[in-house]
């Protein structure tokens, strides 16, 4: 994949969620919407799907300046996380905005995007390193 970063995780699929809603939260991002695609392929397709789940994130101050350097960015928010198995594995994938926005020719869109990245890659890898910590 070369439009975003993903990672494996050593979590079950509801647990994985619950932590990259949390690490999100300390990056300053919200989830605008979540869609459980296995849910709505089986309600709506009546087909069974493994566990998937579609994250929209937003950081609004990231937001908001990317609104101010270019009104039709709005096409690209909010941003995409999935969480899905496959082959038993729990993965998390995260959209590169550096990627996405280079479709857009725009130098302080640019600017935004990275930083938007840095905070998408430190959630990954605080979802990737996370360890339980157990009271005895």
């Amino acid at each position: 994949m070369n439009y975003g970063f993903r990672t494996e995780v050593n979590l079950e699929f509801e647990k994985a969620v619950k932590i990259v809603k949390e690490n999100l939260e300390k990056e300053g991002f919200g989830v605008l919407t979540e869609i459980n695609v296995k849910d709505t392929l089986k309600n709506k397709l009546n087909v069974d799907y493994s566990e998937y789940v579609i994250l929209g994130v937003c950081n609004p101050p990231f937001a908001y300046n990317a609104l101010q350097a270019e009104k039709e960015i709005g096409l690209f928010l909010p941003c995409n996380l999935i969480v899905y198995v496959l082959n038993k594995k729990t993965i998390i994938s995260i959209i590169d905005p550096v990627k996405l926005m280079n479709l857009i020719k725009n130098k302080e869109l640019k600017k935004i995007t990275k930083k938007v990245k840095n905070k998408l890659r430190n959630v990954l890898n605080l979802v990737k390193n996370y360890r339980e910590v157990k009271i005895k």
